[in-house]
C-alpha cells in the first residue's frame, strides 16, 4: 500500500510535468517552423505573432474562468466583434468620442456576459446552449446595430487613434514595439491573482471542482457562476478595443471561429473541460501555440484550408489531452504486493539519506551501509516477489483454460 508521503510525491510529479507539457510544445513548435518555415525566425513575425495573440488571449483568459467553473462559453468571440462593431458605429456614425465609444465596447460585451450569466447559473440553462444562442443573437445584434457594414477606426496617426498606442508603439524611425504585450500579460497576472489569491478565485475552482458541494458548503453558487460569465463577457470587450488597435476595419458578422482558438490555448494550457483545474499563464502558452501555428503553416507555403485543417486537429489534440488527464487524475491505481513493497523500501532509503545529511562523519558510515543493504534486500524480495506474482498469473490462466473446455 502506498504511503501519504509516496502519494504526494507522485502528485507533485505529475503536476510538474503538466506544468512543463505546454511550455515544451510551444518551444518544440516555434523551432520547427523556425527551421523549416521561409522567413519564419525574424521580428517581424514575432510582432505579428504577438499581434494576432491579443485579441484571443483576452477572451482566452476570460474563457478559463467559465470553463474552470465546469461551463463553456461559445460566444466569446462573437462578443467580441458585435461590441467592437457596435463601438466603432458610435463613433462613425453617430459622432460619439473614442474615448466614450471604447467604453461602450466594454459596457455591451459585459452586458452579454451578463446575460450569459443569468441563463446560466439562474435559469439553469446548459452552458452549451445558452452561449451558443448568444453566439447567434450577438451576430444579429451587431449587423442589426451597423445595418450591416463595417466600422473603420481611425488609422494610426489620425485623430483619436491614440488608443492603437497601447498596443502597437512605432518610434520615429519606423520600428514597432508589441506593447500590447505588457497589456496581455498585466491583465493575465490580475486574473491570476484573483484566481489565487481572493475568495472569488477559490469559490470559482470549488464551483468548478463539485458544485453541489460547494453549494452544501455554503457558497453562492450560482453569484459566483455569473461572475465568470460577466468576466469573460468583460475580456472579449477588451479583446474588442485591441482587435481594433490592431487591425483598424470590423467587418459584420465576424467572430464565428475565435472562440475555438481560445478555448483550445485554454485547454492546452491545462483548463480542464471538467472544471475545477486551470491555469491563466498555461493558458497565456496554449495562446501562443495557436498563434505561432497560424503564423508558421503560411511559412510552409500552406494554403488557408490546411491552416484550418491543422488547427482542427491541435483543438482535437487538445481535448483529448485533457480527457486523459482527467482520467489520469481521477483513476485508482492498484499496486501488486511487490510493487508496494517497492515503494516501501524507496521511501525508507529516502528517509535514510535525509537522515545522512545531518549526522557525524561515524554515523554517515553507517546509515551508507543501512542504504546498500536495504538495496541489496530490496532488489533481491522484489524479484522473488515478482516471480510469484508471475507463476500465480501463469497459474490462473491455466486454470481459466481448463474451465473453458469444460
Amino acid at each position: 500500500m502506498e504511503t501519504t508521503e509516496t502519494v504526494v510525491l507522485k502528485e507533485k510529479r505529475g503536476v510538474s510535468m503538466q506544468k512543463l507539457l505546454a511550455p515544451l510544445a510551444l518551444v518544440i513548435v516555434y523551432a520547427f517552423f523556425a527551421i523549416f518555415g521561409r522567413n519564419f525566425f525574424s521580428y517581424t513575425t514575432l510582432v505579428n505573432i504577438l499581434d494576432s495573440s491579443y485579441y484571443i488571449g483576452f477572451i482566452a483568459i476570460g474563457v478559463t474562468f467559465v470553463i474552470i467553473t465546469g461551463g463553456i462559453d461559445l460566444s466569446c468571440g462573437t462578443i467580441m466583434m458585435a461590441s467592437t462593431i457596435i463601438g466603432g458605429t458610435a463613433y462613425k456614425t453617430w459622432g460619439w468620442p473614442m474615448w466614450l465609444s471604447l467604453i461602450l465596447i466594454l459596457v455591451v460585451s459585459t452586458a452579454f456576459g451578463l446575460f450569459n450569466g443569468i441563463m446560466v447559473s439562474r435559469l439553469k440553462l446548459p452552458p452549451f446552449i445558452a452561449t451558443l444562442g448568444t453566439m447567434m443573437i450577438s451576430l444579429g445584434t451587431g449587423s442589426i446595430v451597423s445595418n450591416v457594414r463595417s466600422a473603420t477606426f481611425p488609422a494610426r496617426g489620425a485623430a483619436d487613434s491614440w488608443f492603437k498606442g497601447i498596443f502597437k508603439f512605432i518610434a520615429a524611425d519606423n520600428s514597432s514595439y508589441p506593447t500590447g504585450a505588457l497589456v496581455l500579460f498585466g491583465t493575465a497576472f490580475i486574473a491570476y491573482v484573483i484566481l489565487t489569491r481572493t475568495k472569488m478565485g477559490r469559490y470559482i475552482f470549488a464551483v468548478g471542482s463539485n458544485k453541489e458541494a460547494a453549494r452544501l458548503s455554503g457558497v453562492d453558487v450560482a453569484k459566483w457562476e455569473m461572475m465568470a460569465y460577466i468576466i469573460s463577457g468583460f475580456l472579449a470587450g477588451v479583446g474588442g478595443i485591441a482587435f481594433a488597435a490592431v487591425y483598424t476595419t470590423i467587418m459584420p458578422a465576424q467572430g464565428q471561429g475565435f472562440e475555438l482558438y481560445a478555448i483550445a490555448g485554454a485547454v492546452i494550457g491545462g483548463t480542464s473541460l471538467s472544471g475545477g483545474a486551470g491555469s491563466v499563464f498555461g493558458t497565456m502558452i496554449g495562446v501562443y501555440i495557436m498563434s505561432v501555428l497560424r503564423a508558421g503553416l503560411p511559412s510552409m507555403n500552406l494554403q488557408s484550408q490546411y491552416q484550418t485543417f491543422f488547427t482542427g486537429v491541435v483543438v482535437l489534440g487538445a481535448v483529448l489531452l485533457d480527457i486523459y488527464r482527467t482520467k489520469k487524475s481521477t483513476e485508482v491505481k492498484i499496486l501488486a504486493p511487490s510493487d508496494s513493497y517497492k515503494e516501501e523500501m524507496l521511501m525508507r532509503i529516502a528517509q535514510l539519506k535525509t537522515e545522512e545529511v545531518s549526522a557525524d562523519a561515524s554515523r554517515k558510515e553507517t546509515i551508507r551501509a543501512q542504504v546498500a543493504s536495504v538495496k541489496a534486500e530490496m532488489q533481491r524480495e522484489y524479484r522473488r516477489m515478482k516471480a510469484e506474482e508471475k507463476a500465480q498469473r501463469e497459474e490462473l490462466r491455466k486454470k481459466e483454460k481448463a474451465f473453458e473446455k469444460r
